[in-house]
């Protein structure tokens, strides 16, 4: 026995130098080839070290206090945030049990055991039993360790995607409220043009009494007028579908929810764009690809442990007795120990197929990875290539705006002389509003585009916050 306690014990010091031999390939980050800048840049106000986006609280940037208090109701309430919680809690989980291989188990297995022997007598036995166990299998080939790795990196993987499901979020919240609240602009200029359709339609009739013109002209407006009112009622349905969507984000029900209805300037912040290469650092899509590719990595590691043998050492000990007083007693003990070792000889290329499968999956990451990059780099440059233009097209809108206000009042003038008919003044009103119209929903795009490239900057979050 002694002898056998001293040969497993030799066997585990001269195993301990071999637990440092890791099989596998080392994980080298995938090259991304990132352009020295944007191309849309332009004149964009570049990033300054004193000027980053605010870190998590981005949307503080269009300075909307109604805003902010959505925001942070989303970060709270959001079941679909909550759902991303819960996913990275269990995937830290995953992490623990890997790790828990790194030790050894221990077991006790107490049990009073009564039987029946098969003699003429047919004397019962009663068997006392107190037996304690232990296993352990080295990692000598870093089976372990590679788990641990890719269950690490699968963990920092769901958290990035958390953030990018929290990000994805509060970036929707803020579409939603700045199309509301282009709604509630609508509202103000379709409000503005019905009252202003009412005096026009009493000036029609005040010359149709005096004779001055034709029912037509009267008809004409009052057909604009209904058609405009109809209009600005029907801006009601869209407004209370983005509070309805608003409400949802934020984790509440719709029926006890609602926004008042607020005019607000639509001009979105200066954002700092910075250079190609930090997207690789400040988007959570980005960084989860990346540690995908590394968890793949690990993976052919595992898969090629499987060609070295696996050693298991056990122990068993106690104490086991036919009467309950001499049960715990020393002569009572037994045990066993003794090191064992296993090793496929012959598996028809199952453990080659494995490996090869795992490399391939490492390729795709790889690839998904890469393409998730010009993705990005694609979508910084598509939202400020809208903001720049759209900027550029408001400017000219607004000049329209004033343009076809001024040919309102000169087609007003003129019915009012008797020189052009009300027909005129009908076109000149429709032009206008149409202008006006435009306006509104061009400063709608405009801040979307801006919500749409903070988002693509990954907002205020950063790499470094992945644990």
């Amino acid at each position: 026995m002694h002898r056998l306690t001293k040969l497993a014990a030799a066997l585990l010091i001269a195993m301990i130098p071999l637990s440092a031999c890791t099989v596998g390939p080392k994980y080298i980050r995938p090259e991304v080839q990132a352009p020295a800048g944007f191309k849309e840049l332009g004149d964009w106000k570049p990033g300054e070290p004193s000027d980053q986006l605010a870190k998590g609280k981005w949307w503080e940037r269009f300075s909307d206090a109604q805003l902010n208090q959505l925001e942070e109701t989303l970060n709270v309430s959001n079941h679909t945030i909550a759902a991303a919680v819960a996913n990275v809690e269990a995937a830290r989980a995953i992490v623990r049990q890997a790790r828990a291989q790194y030790y050894p188990i221990v077991t006790a297995n107490p049990s009073i055991t009564n039987s029946r022997q098969p003699t003429g007598l047919g004397k019962t036995l009663t068997t006392y039993s107190l037996s304690f166990g232990a296993s352990w299998e080295p990692d000598l080939f870093g089976r372990v360790r590679n788990t641990v790795k890719a269950n690490t990196y699968t963990a920092q993987a769901t958290a990035a995607d958390l953030e990018n499901v929290r990000l994805s979020a509060q970036a929707e919240l803020a579409a939603d409220y700045f199309d509301l609240r282009t709604q509630d602009s609508l509202k103000q200029v379709l409000d503005s043009t019905v009252s202003s359709y009412e005096d026009a339609l009493d000036v029609a009739r005040t010359r149709y009494i005096a004779g001055l013109d034709s029912d037509e002209a009267v008809a004409q407006a009052e057909a604009q007028l209904k058609t405009t009112r109809a209009q600005d009622i029907n801006v009601g349905v869209l407004r209370a579908q983005f509070e309805h969507a608003i409400a949802v984000l934020a984790g509440q029900a719709p029926e006890k929810f609602s926004i008042p209805a607020k005019v607000v300037k639509l001009t979105p912040p200066a954002v700092p764009v910075g250079v190609p290469s930090e997207l690789l650092e400040r988007r959570p899509d980005i960084a989860a690809a990346e540690r995908a590719v590394a968890q793949a990595n690990a993976q052919i590691g595992v898969a090629k442990t499987a060609f070295f043998p696996s050693v298991l050492l056990s122990a068993t000990g106690g104490f086991q007795s036919g009467s309950i007083s001499q049960w715990l007693q020393w002569p009572s003990r037994y045990w066993s120990v003794g090191p064992s070792l296993a090793q496929t000889l012959f598996d028809g290329g199952s453990r080659r197929a494995t490996v090869q499968q795992f490399q391939a999956v490492y390729d795709q990451t790889v690839a998904n990875y890469q393409q998730t990059v010009l993705t990005a780099f694609q979508q910084v440059e598509d939202n400020l290539a809208a903001v720049r233009i759209l900027t550029q097209v408001i400017e000219e809108q607004d000049s329209g705006v004033e343009s076809a206000g001024r040919s309102l009042q000169e087609a007003d003038v003129r019915y009012r002389s008797g020189i052009d008919p009300y027909l005129n003044v009908i076109t000149a009103q429709t032009v206008l509003l149409n202008a006006q119209e435009a306006a509104v929903n061009y400063r709608q795009q405009r801040m979307t585009a801006s919500v749409e490239l903070i988002r693509a900057l990954g907002g205020g979050w950063d790499v470094s916050q992945l644990r």
